[in-house]
């Protein structure tokens, strides 16, 4: 099952604003929450306090909690690798090692008695997860998340996201990602310019950024970075299908029902010999062969269009298509809706047979 995190950072607001925070994405079924162990003040009871006391709000929540430390947390705290009590006696689901060990020692962490999950960095580009699987860990354990980007243009590149999440796909690892809220002014440091993984999302709305993970097929979990993000916010990614791309479109007015239940109702998929001007679905034409399609809305084509054949195109009757490029009409289509404006950036990663959806 696929899941929605937050981030918390103890140190960065009030333990009741936090607290508020992770009983609205509670609402809206989010699970995860990613925390900083990194910037709590051992030495200080109030801070440590305070983290625990989120760490357990959330656990009551029925939320895991993974926690960001680093060898220096180990040595700080004067924890061997070999013993992870302390991060279980304070309630943790797991620890997140943003700078890991040599790879041996997180694959004897991943035997932990607790079944403490080891979270392991996938932005790196190293061979650091080859390494951790050489040495034979407990797969169950050993799980992926990137890193967010509070810079503006230090983010991911796609060609190096998708490379680095393939590796740990390979290994069957659950993934995760982060994804940026246009609403919240903080993260765990004082640069605020969004905080996604990949840098072409940074501009965009949060649910468009997490539908495009998903839809790699190579994240499994995607989480809210920054804070806070909005009720509007976490409600619209409570909404997304996360096992089918689902477009929001506009229909004309006046629609008829059949051409309506086509767009709604009926399975799509793009055909397996693809086209660089436009995804077609072409079950509709088979189902609905006997019925009189007239045409609609014959204007000239642009990107993002919904079109249906007109019965005046014969062969092609009924097929719906999405228009991927502008194009002259032939006057046997019909223009019957448009993907919204925010999402046809999800239109130039849809595969060959890859399977979608609509949604008013």
């Amino acid at each position: 099952m696929r899941k929605l995190g937050v981030s918390i950072y103890p140190d960065r607001s009030s333990l009741e604003e936090n607290k508020k925070y992770l009983d609205l994405a509670s609402k809206y079924n989010f699970t995860r929450v990613f925390t900083n162990l990194l910037s709590v003040d051992m030495n200080e009871s109030h801070s440590f306090n305070d983290f625990k006391e989120i760490v357990k709000h959330a656990s009551n929540l029925g939320m895991e909690v993974i926690a960001d430390v680093s060898p220096a947390v180990f040595k700080t705290l004067d924890i061997h690798y070999t013993e992870l009590k302390f991060f279980k006696d304070i309630g943790l689901s797991g620890i997140r090692l943003d700078l890991g060990f040599s790879g041996k020692e997180e694959s004897i962490m991943s035997f932990n008695p607790y079944n403490l999950k080891i979270e392991v960095n996938m932005s790196s580009g190293t061979k650091y997860i080859e390494n951790i699987m050489s040495h034979i860990p407990n797969k169950d354990n050993i799980i992926g998340c990137h890193n967010f980007y509070p810079h503006k243009y230090t983010g991911l590149s796609r060609k190096h996201f998708m490379e680095t999440s393939s590796i740990f796909k390979k290994y069957g690892l659950r993934t995760a990602a982060f994804v940026s809220s246009s609403n919240g002014n903080f993260g765990p440091w004082p640069v605020n310019e969004g905080l996604p993984t990949l840098e072409e999302h940074r501009m965009l709305p949060i649910e468009v950024q997490a539908k495009d993970l998903f839809n790699t097929e190579l994240i499994d979990d995607v989480i809210v970075s920054n804070c806070y993000a909005s009720d509007e916010e976490l409600k619209s990614l409570e909404e997304i299908d996360k096992d089918i791309l689902t477009f929001k479109v506009k229909l004309i007015d006046g629609l008829p029902k059949i051409e309506r239940k086509i767009i709604l109702e009926e399975p799509h998929f793009n055909r397996g010999d693809v086209s660089e001007y436009m995804i077609r679905s072409t079950e509709s034409r088979v189902k609905y062969k006997d019925y009189d399609f007239q045409l609609i809305n014959p204007k000239d084509i642009e990107k993002g269009d919904i079109l249906i054949d007109s019965s005046l195109y014969t062969h092609y009757s009924g097929e719906l298509q999405i228009a991927l490029k502008p194009m002259k009409n032939s006057g046997r289509t019909s223009v019957v809706g448009k993907i919204v404006d925010k999402e046809m950036y999800l239109l130039d990663y849809i595969k060959p047979w890859q399977k979608f959806k609509f949604s008013l």
